[in-house]
């Protein structure tokens, strides 16, 4: 589970992988744990400058949770609770690291995987990358904290569109919707990330760090809306209850087409 998350250092700047290049990077729920551990940890470097997450290999950043243990960890609206206040405190951790955080995308980059990148202050992209939030056709639902970073980059009607369409889409569109702030060469990825960051390096550090700390203020802060009461927060996992849940993990994992019922 340690190799599953990668964190390595050159100078000011912390490289963090998500490490699971032969699942293309899914996420399992010991990985988002790990994954927040890591953030909090670089949150309380103050030597660092910048931090880079990206997934490991050419083939994708990631294509989301790791469907393979929902039906232990995420079988019904209780663990689902449990496994979206997990997922949710990482996000939060990313979000709140007051280090400039740049999101390095290649391929795939997929429900989870494109939550995370939402919640990085810049987004670079290859060409050839791809773009999606799929989740309504495995009879689930993207969460209040969840769907309130895709909301502010894209605005509703745009987050709506991807949301109810479920397609994958390509580099272009997605900075075109504002998903992305650069699109570039594949093999140029990298480099176009690693130019960003020593600009960012070149920059007084606290400087950033209160200019990232007054945006996030400006939005409304780590929540724009209002908070959720219990019956609101709970609706967020009532998707994990129903029949068409339960079919969409069966045809995704059987790769057959699900056959929804709306119950």
């Amino acid at each position: 589970m340690t190799d599953s998350i990668l964190v390595g250092r050159d100078g000011y700047i912390a490289t963090v992988i998500l490490n699971r290049p032969e699942k293309l990077n899914a996420l399992t729920k010991d990985m988002w744990r790990r994954l927040g551990e890591v953030f909090v940890d670089l949150d309380q470097d103050g030597d660092l400058r910048c931090v880079v997450l990206r997934g490991a290999g050419d083939k994708a950043m990631g294509v989301g949770a790791d469907i393979s243990e929902f039906s232990d960890v995420r079988a019904n609206s209780k663990q689902a609770a449990d496994y979206g206040a997990l997922v949710h405190g990482t996000m939060a951790a990313v979000r709140r690291c007051r280090h400039p955080v740049i999101a390095l995308i290649k391929g795939l980059c997929v429900g989870g995987a494109l939550e995370l990148a939402l919640v990085c202050d810049l987004r670079v992209c290859g060409d050839t990358s791809r773009f999606g939030i799929p989740v309504n056709r495995l009879g689930l639902v993207m969460a209040y904290p969840e769907i309130e970073q895709l909301v502010a980059l894209v605005g509703p009607a745009v987050a709506l569109e991807i949301l109810y369409e479920a397609r994958l889409f390509g580099a272009e569109e997605a900075k075109d919707k504002g998903l992305v702030n650069r699109v570039v060469a594949d093999d140029r990825v990298e480099a176009s990330v690693a130019e960003t960051a020593a600009l960012i390096c070149a920059g007084a550090p606290l400087v950033n760090r209160w200019h990232k700390k007054f945006v996030t203020r400006v939005q409304g802060g780590a929540r724009a809306v209002k908070p959720l009461n219990p019956t609101e927060e709970a609706e967020g996992f009532a998707c994990f209850d129903t029949e068409d849940f339960r079919e969409g993990r069966r045809a995704f994992l059987a790769k057959e087409t699900p056959v929804f019922k709306g119950k």
